[in-house]
């Protein structure tokens, strides 16, 4: 179970930077007596976390805190009921969601990809052609690892060639790597990286022999980015605090740049939600690709990766690529 974390307590020197930077787009707008982020047991929610203690987002909201959603099924349920307004959603999930009426629009891109395959050192060369006759775990089956993967597959024509198995979660196909039940396996970060490192406190060395991102670049002819998620608002909220969106991405643009600049600071921050030793999480940051980067300003790559993925399954995005009313900045 995750420990949602607040602003109240925080020191109030972590992160004054980030503040600073962001004052001038908060004060166009009246704060919001609460403001209850959710985030990926991923990379993104290094941003969110030092956002939160470091107390950029208090000209946004009086209150504001953060939990982490463990699978996309728990987003999911909490954001069709209306227990979620505002959270870290794969972009494939909002899309979906978008079309099939929920009114869910994306705000921004907050990692351009952070899924690697792992496998031990030496056991898997050559890329992804490397994988033919190998066993892969996947965790969050039809979701977006599961998907990305799938399509890369199929596009070099490995599909009937990689033993596939699905665990529910990244921790899980990291411990089924490990104990060698698999030769590789899709982790995300930071699992990936506690993987490597908790490998190498065992005598053993994984090494990532894919950057899916790498990969999905040389399909889509527009560099190494998998646009994997951002920050989603409900329909609700756009209705009740609209005038919130914009200083709420600056405030994240510029907790991003703290991130990217002191690693250390942001793992200290992230550690108690992501229930992960600090270190491993400050050693993580550079393989995240993170980025806060307005929705429409990310279109181009969004509709590459969309396009690719509803090409093996249109109900993927709910049969269509999303208009322009997804894209909320």
């Amino acid at each position: 179970m995750s420990h949602p974390i607040t602003r109240r307590g925080a020191l109030a020197t972590l992160g004054a930077s980030t503040a600073l930077i962001a004052a001038p787009a908060l004060l166009r707008a009246a704060p919001a007596p609460r403001l209850a982020l959710y985030g990926p047991p991923a990379g993104p929610t290094f941003t969110l976390a030092h956002a939160v203690k470091s107390g950029a987002l208090a000209g946004i909201a009086d209150d504001v805190s953060l939990t982490v959603w463990r699978n996309p099924d728990e987003l999911r349920a909490g954001l069709t009921s209306g227990a979620i307004d505002l959270s870290v959603v794969p972009a494939q999930a909002a899309a979906n969601l978008y079309n099939r009426g929920m009114g869910i629009r994306l705000v921004n891109v907050m990692t351009n990809g952070l899924l690697y395959v792992m496998a031990k050192e030496g056991a898997v060369e050559n890329g992804l052609a490397g994988l033919a006759g190998k066993s892969l775990a996947v965790p969050f089956p039809n979701d977006t690892p599961d998907f990305v993967i799938r399509a890369l597959l199929e596009r070099e024509g490995l599909t009937d060639q990689v033993e596939l198995s699905t665990p529910a979660t990244p921790m899980e196909a990291a411990q089924m790597l490990l104990a060698g039940r698999v030769d590789a396996a899709v982790l995300a970060e930071p699992v990936a990286t506690v993987a490597t490192m908790r490998a190498k406190q065992a005598g053993a060395s994984l090494a990532r022999v894919v950057d899916l991102q790498e990969a999905w670049g040389a399909v889509t002819g527009l560099g190494p980015i998998v646009p994997q998620a951002g920050l989603a608002v409900t329909k609700a909220f756009s209705e009740s605090h609209g005038d919130l969106i914009e200083p709420l991405h600056a405030a994240l643009v510029a907790a991003t740049a703290d991130v990217l600049a002191n690693p250390q600071v942001a793992g200290a921050a992230a550690a108690e939600a992501l229930e992960m030793p600090a270190p491993m999480l400050a050693a993580s940051i550079p393989h995240c690709n993170l980025t806060a980067t307005k929705a429409t300003e990310a279109r181009a790559p969004l509709e590459a990766m969309f396009e690719l993925m509803q090409s093996a399954n249109a109900e993927i995005l709910g049969g269509k690529l999303p208009d322009d009313g997804f894209y909320a900045l």
